[in-house]
């Protein structure tokens, strides 16, 4: 008796993978940074909350997570003088890609004195996910951007581990039509195996990378280092051509999380978003 080759998961058709994204346009007004326009594609949604002081949106996807072959885009504009926070409901998910990789493409427009702290909370990739990321930032010579992107490889409290995926990260930033930063992130096949390797992660199981860009933040280095000090996560920090960069490093998620959030809450002078504690 013969049995029958198993037979791969067939990659699924295109038309049911998501397409959408959030664009956003914010303003001043007499009461202060307020929405101008909206336009919402697909599940995702952005919310407003708050009254008053800053303005804070919440961006929300209504799917529970992003699948291979869904493409996310996520596009903002500030105008001249308007500040706002803008952070995730939850953790993303990115599960197992089938086919195509899953893709997000991130847009920021800073105008002249706009201010941007743009804190989504972690992707966790689950194993055999493949994510391709670009961020691309036009902002005036002027404004003011702290931005944060943290990845998780696996669900550490659920015994999960990425074994095999990707993910691909392309950031640019311009400053005042200047391109003043600009990285590239490849990590791709045996992702397990690759953060095992000492000089690559060195058994990592999660990272993250903090930008801040603004006529002070060079400025603030040595600050940003005693912000840093008492982390239980691998984690430096460091400035040049008018911007910081931190880098964390570490094998627990959860305490590269809470080493994170007070970094950024003390780098941006305020509380983080409700979101990030519930």
């Amino acid at each position: 008796m013969h049995l029958p080759r198993p037979v791969a998961d067939p990659a699924p058709p295109r038309w049911i993978r998501a397409a959408g994204g959030v664009r956003i346009t914010l303003g001043t007004t007499a009461r202060g940074t307020a929405p101008m326009a909206i336009a919402e594609r697909g599940g995702y949604r952005v919310r407003f909350v708050g009254a008053g002081g800053r303005c804070e949106g919440v961006y929300l996807n209504t799917g529970g997570g992003l699948a291979g072959g869904d493409d996310l885009a996520l596009d903002v504009s500030l105008a001249p003088g308007a500040a706002a926070t803008l952070t995730t409901q939850a953790a993303e998910k990115v599960y197992r890609a089938q086919g195509d990789a899953t893709t997000m493409r991130v847009a920021l427009d800073l105008g002249p004195g706009a201010a941007l702290d743009w804190l989504p909370q972690e992707q966790i990739l689950f194993d055999g996910a493949r994510l391709h990321r670009r961020i691309d930032v036009a902002m005036a010579a002027e404004a003011r951007l702290l931005l944060v992107e943290s990845a998780v490889f696996g669900r550490l409290a659920m015994g999960e581990t990425m074994e095999t995926g990707a993910l691909r990260d392309h950031w640019r930033i311009r400053r005042g039509g200047r391109l003043v930063f600009a990285e590239d992130l490849r990590l791709e096949g045996g992702v397990a195996d690759i953060l095992a390797r000492p000089a690559c992660g060195g058994g990592a199981r999660a990272l993250a990378t903090v930008l801040l860009v603004s006529p002070d933040a060079e400025a603030r280095v040595e600050e940003a280092r005693a912000a840093l000090e008492g982390a239980t996560t691998e984690c430096a920090a460091g400035g040049f051509d008018g911007m910081l960069v931190a880098r964390f490093l570490g094998r627990d998620p959860q305490r590269l999380r809470a080493d994170l959030a007070r970094f950024l809450a003390r780098l941006s002078g305020r509380p983080l978003p409700r979101s990030w504690s519930t």
